[in-house]
């Protein structure tokens, strides 16, 4: 799934080109998704002009004088820019068009969702899908201490804990195992049993390992390209766990374990982070 790093790597993209532009049309080619695509939205934004492209978690918001657009990417979407003559490809579910530019929403699994919350509705971030989301990882008020804080009484499992977003949002299956690896904390740690030193120890690793996968361009997808198109390689260069069941250990040499909590795999080193 397209984690924190592939969908702020896709704001990024689209924030480059969207903002200040007319959108001439909203395409919807396949409104079976995630949730239905509204009827209405087309005509609501054709014609109006793109103010923002902001990000919230793992949902991409573009952002109207009447509203805001709410993206997600879904299970293995992507959302790329292509030149207006290209023919839409299978699973190009939805299209942004503008006089010089053109973006298509590929999504086959239709894990997706492209939703709108009207300006009169108050403020996007009450909208339900965004309103209970935790802190983002890279605002300033998260710290070691927040996380502490957070984390008492908890009795989850502390990978657990990490993916359910209600403490800190973004920070999804994958990137959850490889912070826990450089933090040297087990997965199935009880996040109630964290020290704060520990807790400090894993907010550290969770920001060095989200800022490495956006230096690389993301991709906890194999085919992940990114709004222009390119593939990002946080695998090739980053990985130290995940998807290394019975490889080495890239410290200690230990067979990598891959275990299941929460019907999601976790991978990691039972020497490193023995509990």
């Amino acid at each position: 799934m397209p984690e924190l790093p592939e969908v702020e790597t896709t704001r990024r993209g689209i924030a480059t080109v969207m903002p200040g532009r007319r959108l001439r049309s909203l395409v919807v080619h396949e409104p079976r998704m995630r949730w239905p695509v509204p009827a209405h939205l087309s005509q609501t934004v054709a014609g109006q002009i793109v103010r923002r492209c902001e990000r919230r978690g793992k949902y991409l918001l573009i952002g109207f004088d009447n509203g805001t657009m709410i993206v997600h990417l879904g299970m293995s979407g992507s959302l790329r820019r292509a030149p207006l003559d290209e023919i839409k490809r299978k699973h190009d579910h939805v299209e942004w068009v503008f006089d010089d530019a053109r973006f298509l929403l590929h999504d086959p699994r239709r894990f997706g969702a492209v939703l709108w919350h009207d300006h009169g509705n108050g403020p996007v971030q009450t909208h339900p899908l965004l309103a209970n989301l935790g802190i983002e990882p890279f605002d300033p008020g998260f710290t070691g201490t927040t996380l502490h804080q957070a984390f008492k009484n908890k009795k989850q499992a502390i990978k657990t804990a990490l993916l359910a977003g209600d403490v800190v949002v973004g920070v999804g299956n994958i990137y959850a195992s490889e912070a826990l690896f450089r933090a040297r904390i087990n997965p199935k740690t009880a996040a109630g049993r964290l020290s704060r030193e520990r807790c400090s120890r894993l907010h550290e690793a969770v920001l060095s390992t989200l800022s490495d996968a956006l230096h690389s361009g993301g991709s906890t997808l194999r085919d992940y390209v990114n709004a222009t198109g390119t593939p990002g390689s946080y695998f090739d260069i980053h990985a130290a766990v995940y998807n290394r069941s019975g490889q080495p250990c890239r410290v200690c040499h230990t067979p990598i374990k891959k275990i299941v909590q929460g019907q999601r795999t976790t991978y990691y080193c039972p020497k490193c982070q023995a509990r």
